[in-house]
């Protein structure tokens, strides 16, 4: 019975998991991309990167995500760098379909404050619903968490200053305009990612890490 349970469980963590992945890259594609807001964390870095240096998007991406999947792994475990993996592949995978066969066009340059508020409460539903079930949509999902644990700020608020940060400085080749109704967006996204992670627990700070999580594991066995 308890395997049942279990598996129950898990298959509950997933479907939760695949379900934000595929809303965040349906998000991003029909609504972000097709009108123009811009992108924060790890994505606006990297743009960044190929704007000021030339450089190239995604070896600029494998170069941020890799250190932090490596902490990642050492500090939660390999079960969720897996559950993070499986999520990046999903939101690949569905971005990929929407950008190559969805015939749904939803131009809302005229109406950019709800682009926005559509965006934020998209991709915050989505990107809590992952972390919610054990994983990540990325390196920088996964670095705000760490930093959120480590200071006890709030996960929303954190994904919130983590892309403000980059969409300001993104500001040298971003039009004004789009950049501030996609920083409104990520200031939705912050709020419901922390309502959508802690609803129903009753308690909104989050745990903290231990400092010497090998330790901890030898001590329990």
């Amino acid at each position: 019975m308890r395997t049942i349970a279990r598996w129950q469980t898990y298959g509950t963590r997933l479907l939760m998991m695949l379900a934000g992945s595929s809303l965040l890259a349906f998000t991003y594609y029909h609504i972000n991309f097709q009108n123009g807001l811009s992108e924060g964390g790890f994505v606006g870095l990297a743009l960044l990167g190929k704007y000021l240096f030339n450089l190239p998007p995604a070896l600029t991406m494998i170069a941020l995500d890799l250190p932090i999947v490596v902490l990642a792994w050492w500090l939660k475990g390999h079960r969720f760098v897996l559950n993070t993996v499986v999520a990046s592949l999903t939101f690949s995978l569905v971005y990929e379909l929407c950008e190559q066969f969805s015939p749904l066009s939803m131009n809302l340059h005229g109406n950019l404050p709800l682009a926005a508020l559509l965006s934020g409460l998209l991709t915050g539903f989505g990107a809590g619903l992952v972390l919610r079930a054990g994983g990540a949509s990325g390196g920088d999902d996964i670095l705000s968490m760490l930093l959120s644990q480590w200071s006890g700020i709030k996960i929303g608020t954190m994904f919130i200053i983590m892309d403000a940060v980059v969409l300001t400085v993104s500001l040298l080749y971003l039009p004004f305009k789009e950049t501030m109704f996609t920083i409104l967006a990520v200031l939705i996204a912050g709020k419901v990612i922390t309502w959508t992670v802690h609803y129903g627990q009753g308690q909104l700070t989050p745990m903290r890490l231990p400092y010497h999580p090998i330790k901890e594991k030898t001590a329990r066995a």
